[in-house]
């Protein structure tokens, strides 16, 4: 939670800090939007399932291929979900995405939340 108090300090100024600083460190900056990727199982099982999957090729472009077979939502578009607002996504899926830093290539951090839909594997492309 220190984090969060930091990156509050600076998203006080809203046209500051955006793009470039959210890469210093290894603490995630404060974001108003991500360009969000996931995958939605019901079942618990699928969705660990489908994480021993990723974690086999831990890539972005793996993730993508692994939405399309095992999300039971947005799978035909990889699971993105595209730019996505504060306030915009169920509270405990939005408290994830907005907390991980972005996935680039190899570099593949995954988040997971549990919501009313279910299981979430998450990933965040871009932070703006």
């Amino acid at each position: 939670m220190g984090a969060k108090k930091k990156a509050d300090n600076k998203s006080n100024d809203k046209d500051a800090g955006k793009g470039k600083d959210d890469k210093k460190g290894g603490k995630v900056k404060g974001a108003q939007g991500v360009v969000v990727r996931h995958i939605l199982c019901e079942k618990h099982s699928k969705k660990e399932e489908a994480l021993a999957k990723i974690k086999e090729n831990p890539t972005l472009d793996n993730f993508i291929a692994v939405a399309r077979n095992y999300s039971e939502d947005k799978a035909k578009q990889g699971g993105l979900l595209g730019l996505q607002r504060k306030g915009a996504l169920a509270p405990e899926f939005e408290e994830v995405a907005f907390a991980l830093p972005e996935s680039k290539g190899s570099n593949l951090n995954i988040g997971e939340a549990k919501t009313s839909f279910g299981y979430h594997l998450i990933v965040v492309e871009e932070r703006k």
